[in-house]
């Protein structure tokens, strides 16, 4: 399953990513400076929402296109994704990264950084991704 080290190592493919610690420190992966990835651990209030759901290993917070695609992915694999009361109408999930698979991370990360990118950023890596190697 997958790490930081795997996080680090995919955001370091998106053009224009950079890691700065987020308000309280903790690593946040950014594209022209909206954040589109970062470290969540659970606080007191998050932990007494969620009660004997908790998980006890890292959490990633990722950002979504939209309150859909977010109850989409809650839906899909509760095992994986969850939220809290914190994040109730904000287009974000939470990842228990000790359960996610690689390739599952990896799109996670390239469509929550397609969604914070400038449309021409997005479009130009797209653009990229689809072009065939010579």
């Amino acid at each position: 399953m997958a790490s930081w080290e795997d996080v680090r190592r995919i955001a370091a493919t998106l053009p224009e990513t950079t890691e700065r610690g987020s308000y309280d420190g903790l690593p946040a992966w950014r594209v022209r400076d909206k954040p589109f990835v970062w470290e969540r651990p659970l606080r007191k209030a998050d932990l007494a929402a969620l009660g004997d759901a908790a998980p006890d290993g890292p959490v990633l917070g990722a950002r979504v296109p939209d309150l859909g695609a977010k109850e989409a992915l809650l839906a899909d694999d509760p095992a994986v994704y969850f939220t809290t009361p914190h994040f109730d109408g904000y287009p974000a999930v939470l990842v228990r990264l000790d359960r996610i698979a690689l390739p599952e991370l990896t799109e996670l990360m390239v469509e929550a950084w397609y969604d914070r990118a400038p449309k021409s950023l997005a479009a130009a890596y797209r653009a990229q991704e689809t072009t065939p190697a010579e």
